[in-house]
C-alpha cells in the first residue's frame, strides 16, 4: 500500500529497518559527504538529518532515499522483498493496471501551516546543503518536483529539475532541453510573460520518481500518483499562482520565472557522475511566497557517480516503461529489459529477446534507442537472447563477449536527444543544443546459426531441480546456494 506523505514514508522506511538518523551535522561540509558514502553501496540505509548546524532544530534533511528496490516498491505500493526482474515487472503490471486518477481539490492542508510572504520570505532558512565540493551553491531542489500550468492546455506538468539558492528570495532553476518544464516556460516566454511556477522541496517520493521519468507529454504525474495509490492526491490551490501544489508536503516555494533574467548558475555535479554542465546563465524563480509544515522535512537526492539517489529507482522503472512502449509498437518476443545502475538508469540499456525472424534483434535495438523512454542521454543499447538475464551484468558482457560479431552486429546512430549533462554530449552551433551519438550492440546468437551455434555449458534445469530437492540443506527458499556454512549427508 502506498503512502500518504513523506512522514508516513520515513516511518514505513524505519520500521523495515532501513533507515540511519544523524544529529549536528554541517550542510556546507558534511552532509554532502555523509549521504555520498551511503549512495556507494545501493541497499545503504536513507539518512535523516536534524539538528543541523546552522539550522533550527527540528528543520530537518533526508537523503539517500530510493537507493534499495524495497524502497523503490514501498514507495511505489508494491511488497518490498522483490528482486531486480521482479521489480521490472512488477512495474509493469502496475502500469498496465493503472488507471489515473484526478487529483482532489480540498480547503487546506498541513503546507498552508506557516506562510511568509513578500519580503517575509526567507528561502535560506531551509537546509540547503553543498552536496559536493565542487558544487557553486547550495541546491534545495534536488529532490524537489517544479509545478506549472501550461498556459494553451491547462496540463499540469510536475517535474524534477535542479533548484539553486541564490538568495533569500531568489533561487535558479536548470532544465535541460525537450523536457516538458521548459516546454512550458518557452510558452509563457513566447508571449512576453513570466511563467508562474511552485516549487514542493520535501514531499511523498512517489511524486519525485514520477517527476524524474519520461511520463508522457500531457499527462498529469498527480493523476498518475492517484492511480498508484489508488486514490485521488490531495492538492491545495497556491494563493498566489492557483497552482496545485500538494496538501500534505513540507515545504513549498511560490513565484514566477521571468524572461530575459538570468543568474550564474551551478557548477553542479550530475547524475552522470561529473560536473559537465559547468557554469552558465540560467534563469531564476522570484519566489515570492513560502508554505511549509511545522518542523519541515527537505527532500534530497541527490546526483554523483552512478548508481546514485538520483538514478537508481530509474533502472526498474525505465525497464518497464521501454519495455511497454516496445510492445504497445507491435514488437514481439521481449522477455526481459533493464536500464543499468551504471549508466544512471539511461545510458545503458539491454534487452533480452526469444529470436523470431530474420532482423528481430537488430529491430528491437532500433527501437529501444529512440522511443520515448529510452531516446534521452541513452548511449548504449544491447540486445541478448532470452537464456540471458538482462539485470545480471556478468550474463551480458558474456553474451556480448561470446556471441558478438564486431564488425556486424555493433551500428551507431548519430545526433540523438541528449543533455548538457552528458559529458559527451556534441553542442550545437547556438551553444546550447546538446546531440549524443549511441551504439546498438546485437548480442544475440546469429538467427541463421540458431541450431548449429555450440551448446552451452551448464546444469540443466531440471538436475538442478533435482539436485535442490536431494540436498536441501545445502540451499535457500529462492533456490539459491546459501551462504551460510554447511554440513550435509544423505
Amino acid at each position: 500500500m502506498a503512502v500518504n506523505d513523506l512522514r508516513e514514508w520515513i516511518a514505513r522506511v524505519d520500521e523495515i529497518g532501513e533507515l540511519s538518523r544523524v544529529d549536528g551535522a554541517d550542510a556546507a561540509s558534511e552532509i554532502g559527504g555523509i549521504v555520498d558514502l551511503h549512495m556507494q553501496d545501493p541497499g545503504n540505509p536513507a539518512v535523516l538529518f536534524d539538528r543541523i548546524v546552522g539550522y533550527p532544530s527540528g528543520h530537518r534533511l533526508i537523503a539517500n532515499v530510493i537507493t534499495s528496490n524495497a524502497r523503490v516498491a514501498l514507495t511505489l505500493g508494491l511488497p518490498p522483498d522483490l528482486g531486480a526482474r521482479d521489480l521490472v515487472m512488477a512495474c509493469r503490471e502496475q502500469n498496465r493496471d493503472l488507471a489515473p486518477i484526478p487529483a482532489e481539490i480540498v480547503e487546506s492542508g498541513p503546507v498552508l501551516a506557516n506562510q511568509d510572504h513578500g519580503n517575509d520570505v526567507d528561502t535560506t532558512k531551509f537546509p540547503a546543503p553543498i552536496w559536493h565540493a565542487g558544487d557553486g551553491g547550495r541546491y534545495i531542489g534536488t529532490g524537489c518536483i517544479v509545478i506549472m500550468r501550461d498556459p494553451d492546455s491547462g496540463w499540469v506538468n510536475a517535474g524534477t529539475y535542479r533548484v539553486q539558492q541564490h538568495d533569500e528570495q531568489t533561487l535558479g532553476i536548470y532544465i535541460s532541453a525537450g523536457k516538458h518544464g521548459r516546454m512550458i516556460r518557452d510558452r509563457y516566454w513566447a508571449r512576453g510573460q513570466a511563467c508562474p511556477v511552485a516549487v514542493s522541496v520535501g514531499h511523498d517520493p512517489l511524486l519525485l520518481l514520477l517527476g524524474g521519468l519520461e511520463v508522457d507529454y500531457g499527462k498529469n504525474e498527480y493523476e498518475v500518483a492517484g492511480g498508484i495509490r489508488g486514490k485521488p492526491l490531495e492538492v491545495v490551490c497556491a494563493p498566489i499562482t492557483g497552482l496545485p501544489i500538494p496538501a500534505t508536503a513540507e515545504i513549498v516555494f511560490e513565484g514566477e520565472i521571468p524572461p530575459n533574467e538570468l543568474r550564474s548558475e551551478g557548477p553542479f555535479g550530475e547524475w552522470a557522475g561529473y560536473y559537465a554542465s559547468g557554469r552558465k546563465d540560467e534563469p531564476i524563480i522570484r519566489v515570492q511566497s513560502v508554505y511549509y509544515r511545522d518542523d519541515p522535512i527537505v527532500l534530497g537526492c541527490v546526483p554523483g557517480k552512478p548508481p546514485n539517489d538520483n538514478t537508481f529507482y530509474r533502472s526498474p522503472l525505465r525497464a518497464a516503461l521501454i519495455w511497454d512502449e516496445l510492445e504497445r509498437s507491435g514488437v514481439p518476443g521481449i522477455t526481459g529489459v533493464w536500464s543499468h545502475e551504471a549508466g544512471g538508469g539511461r545510458m545503458l540499456n539491454i534487452i533480452a529477446i526469444k529470436q523470431m525472424y530474420p532482423g528481430h534483434s537488430k529491430q528491437v535495438g532500433m527501437a529501444m534507442a529512440s522511443c520515448h523512454a529510452g531516446a534521452y542521454a541513452n548511449r548504449y543499447c544491447i540486445v541478448v537472447d532470452d537464456d540471458i538475464d538482462p539485470t545480471d551484468t556478468n550474463q551480458v558482457l558474456w553474451a556480448m563477449s561470446t556471441r558478438t560479431d564486431v564488425a556486424q552486429d555493433v551500428e551507431v546512430i548519430k545526433g540523438c536527444w541528449s543533455t548538457g549533462l552528458d559529458p559527451m554530449a556534441y553542442v550545437g552551433e547556438d551553444g546550447r543544443s546538446f546531440f549524443n551519438n549511441r551504439m546498438i550492440i546485437d548480442a544475440c546468437r546469429p538467427y541463421d546459426r540458431l541450431k548449429t551455434f555450440p551448446s552451452l555449458v551448464n546444469t540443466s534445469a531440471a538436475d538442478a531441480d533435482r539436485l535442490r530437492f536431494r540436498f536441501p540443506g545445502l540451499f535457500g527458499p529462492d533456490g539459491k546456494v546459501s551462504r551460510s556454512p554447511n554440513s550435509v549427508s544423505v
